[in-house]
């Protein structure tokens, strides 16, 4: 593993140890549900200015992006974390029924 490499537990265990020593405390569930849909908000008012019809606002960039996601993925790895749910075993389970369901439908959707 590369030395920017982090694996997805190693990423729980980061955030959680952030969490106990400088964040103090998780926020309750809700809160950070909350936050997690504030900061997709943000993604995508850059992503409608980079992609869409919009334009930058004084201060805003591209550039801004990664962080937003970075933003994003520490809030879902809060939520995660706080009921009990490993981010590995999620997403090999989302991509089992991912794969399942649609092992054929894009190939075959003529829009494609």
């Amino acid at each position: 593993m590369e030395k920017n490499e982090i694996t997805l537990g190693q990423l729980q265990n980061e955030v959680n140890d952030w969490i106990q020593t400088i964040g103090v405390r998780y926020f309750s569930e809700l809160t950070n549900l909350a936050i997690l849909m504030e900061e997709v908000g943000e993604l995508s008012r850059l992503m409608a200015r980079k992609y869409g019809d919009q334009s930058f606002k004084s201060g805003e960039s591209a550039d801004q992006i990664p962080n937003e996601i970075g933003d994003i993925l520490f809030v879902l790895t809060c939520l995660a974390n706080q009921m009990g749910i490993s981010l590995q075993d999620a997403i090999l389970t989302t991509i089992q029924k991912n794969t399942k369901r649609d092992l054929h439908r894009h190939k075959n959707n003529p829009k494609l």
